[in-house]
Formats: C-alpha cells, structure tokens, sequence
C-alpha cells in the first residue's frame, strides 16, 4: 500500500507544471570602450528557464547569449540590494574571488541551486559576476513566473537589447600600442 502511495506521487510530480521563470539580465558594469557604450547603451537579454534547472544553466545559456569566448569563474549574488552586499547568498565555483581576499567561499555550488529553490518571486533582483579579473556584472530581475513551460527547449534566450561587448575590449588595442611602442624604442636604440 505504501508502495502504491509513493508512486502515485511520484506521478503526480511527473505531470505537474513546470514552472518557467522570465529573467530579464541587463549588463551594469564591465570594460566597456565609451564608443561601444554610446552605440548600445543597454545591452540586456531577456532568457526563459525551467524551475528544475540550476544557476549553472543559467550561467551557461547566458555566456552563450553574451558571446563569451572564454569561459572563467562566476558568481550569483542573491538576496542582495547591490553587488558585492555583504548580505547576500553567493553561489558560485567552490573557488571564487571572496577566497583570493581572506573572505569565505560562495555560500552554495551552482550545480545543486535549483531555480525553484531560490526563493525568487516577480520583481525579485539579484547580480551575476562573470569574469573576477575583469568584473563583468549583470543585474537579473525576475519579470515573469509562469506555471506551465512553452514545449520548448529550455533555458534559452527570447529577447537581445543591444550588441554583446567583447569581452577583452581593450586586450588587441593594449598588444598593438605595445607593439609600436617597442618598436619606436628598437629603433631609437638602433639611431644611437
């Protein structure tokens, strides 16, 4: 009897809807050139995931979505009023830049943090850190929950505002100012 009992839950929980949650994710703070920033003064992605899925495939549709090339350390910060809030939960790779600053690692892994489990209501805002070296941060606000999912694949992207920035804006300019530099220099040395 207990047996029957249990899988008839477990179909239950089967055919209940999923939950889909609408974030819109608009970029607050990176290294942007001035002329990238006057051509796309929001750069935003508007992204659908299922309550089932974790902050790590949200990390990952939105790396795809922003044209990342090369995958670093992240961060979510929740329950926050702005990053870096003391009083945030922090999840994030076991290793993360609170480590490299004596403070304590993120609360949480990305891989166990289910979006249902995080609490989020409509209207709820909390930040994702992508890139410590370079401090790429994003406000994510929650616009929509809905109780049934679309029938497609999920997460994904259904809104883009603005180009993604490149993610090393100022790296080629640096290399090649550098480059003329040492060559000015190797050819003064050369003149005396």
């Amino acid at each position: 009897m207990a047996q029957r009992a249990a899988s008839q839950v477990a179909r239950k929980r089967a055919k209940a809807p999923q939950a889909v949650y609408t974030l819109e994710v608009r970029l607050i703070g990176g290294p942007v050139t001035e002329s990238f920033a006057q051509a796309n003064p929001t750069v935003s992605r508007t992204i659908q995931i299922a309550g089932n899925q974790t902050l790590e495939h949200l990390h990952q549709v939105l790396y795809r979505a922003l044209d990342r090339e090369e995958e670093h350390l992240y961060e979510f910060q929740l329950g926050g009023k702005k990053p870096h809030d003391r009083h945030a939960r922090s999840y994030g790779h076991p290793m993360s830049a609170r480590e490299h600053h004596g403070e304590p690692g993120c609360a949480e892994s990305v891989r166990g943090a289910r979006i249902d489990s995080l609490g989020l209501k409509t209207r709820s805002v909390f930040f994702y850190w992508f890139d410590f070296g370079d401090d790429w941060w994003h406000r994510i606000k929650v616009v929509r929950i809905e109780d049934t999912a679309p029938g497609v694949d999920l997460p994904r992207v259904i809104e883009r505002v603005g180009e993604s920035p490149p993610q090393y804006p100022f790296a080629y300019e640096d290399f090649e100012d550098d480059d003329e530099d040492e060559g000015l220099a190797s050819e003064q040395g050369t003149k005396r």
